[in-house]
């Protein structure tokens, strides 16, 4: 992997906040499918994650609109190798969020990365990565259909994703998205439910807990912490303190709604799934006090340079 860089741990400031969080927007605003309607709901993730990262929401995403024509402007307030590395990782997470980046994506992230003056080596490292993350098969070991097995399945990988979490890297938060999809996709599987990525998508949607809303948002307050670390470290660095919760809890209560959803092959209607899956998180966040210290572990012993295998595996 990339070569570690000493000495990163800073905070990153409000203006630099906001170009970081105006790139990755723009990374997916310029999908090439993307249309009204996609727009409208990335207007509605810039609001949300100003509110998570202390900017305007709204003028967030009207800048975002704009960036495509700006790059070097954006990339000029970035003055360290450490940001414009971020800023570039964290753009690439959000055209591999929602799924594999096309061909409108890719343009705009060799531009980014020209106007962040990084080398080939720096782009491509953390893109094989994050390429390996979005096409991560969701098929795995055959998982038993037991209610403890399958109970046991859903709290580590909330631990897992807790652990994530923490880690002050773009791509640690890139590498929650397809571990969530993979237990439901395992649960649907213990239940003889045939799923395939856009279904596991759609359901994951429908929580509440869209892929590309959620990596934003995760970023978003990453950042609002305080948290600047590359990605390309080999080994894990301290955590970020007080990052650790709401994946835990999301990917807590996804897999339980999972388990509602596809037990008895029978589908719950969409407004009795919202109603469960929201008493499901409280029930998640009395769970999270009881592991706190298990998250914590796990996070100290995770090498983000490994993210694939992890995610493989997991």
């Amino acid at each position: 992997m990339c070569e570690e860089i000493a000495g990163t741990e800073s905070r990153v400031d409000t203006i630099e906040r906001r170009a970081i969080l105006t790139l990755a927007l723009a990374a997916a605003l310029v999908r090439g499918t993307a249309g009204e309607r996609e727009r409208e709901l990335l207007g509605g993730v810039a609001e949300s994650l100003g509110r998570a990262a202390e900017i305007d929401g709204a003028a967030l995403f009207e800048d975002a609109l704009r960036a495509p024509d700006r790059l070097p402007q954006l990339a000029a307030l970035l003055g360290t190798l450490e940001l414009r590395r971020l800023a570039f990782e964290v753009a690439l997470g959000a055209c591999d969020a929602d799924g594999l980046r096309d061909e409108a994506q890719t343009r705009f992230l060799a531009a980014l990365g020209a106007a962040l003056a990084l080398e080939p080596p720096q782009m491509a490292e953390p893109a094989a990565m994050a390429d390996a993350l979005a096409t991560a098969p969701l098929a795995g070991q055959a998982t038993a259909a037991g209610e403890a097995e399958l109970d046991r399945l859903i709290l580590n990988a909330a631990v897992l994703n807790g652990a994530l979490e923490r880690l002050p890297h773009a791509l640690a938060a890139l590498a929650i998205i397809p571990l969530q999809m993979r237990l439901v996709y395992r649960i649907g599987q213990a239940h003889g439910a045939e799923l395939d990525r856009d279904r596991v998508k759609e359901f994951l949607a429908a929580l509440g807990l869209g892929p590309l809303a959620q990596y934003l948002e995760r970023i978003g307050r990453g950042l609002a912490q305080g948290w600047l670390h590359t990605s390309a470290a080999r080994s894990a660095a301290a955590p970020t303190r007080g990052a650790a919760g709401d994946a835990f809890v999301a990917t807590h209560a996804l897999g339980h709604a999972a388990k509602l959803q596809f037990a008895g092959g029978r589908a719950m209607a969409a407004p009795a799934l919202r109603e469960a899956f929201s008493a499901l998180l409280d029930e998640a966040r009395a769970v999270r006090l009881r592991v706190r210290k298990r998250i914590e572990r796990q996070a100290r012993t995770i090498d983000v340079g490994r993210l694939f295998l992890l995610v493989r595996e997991g």
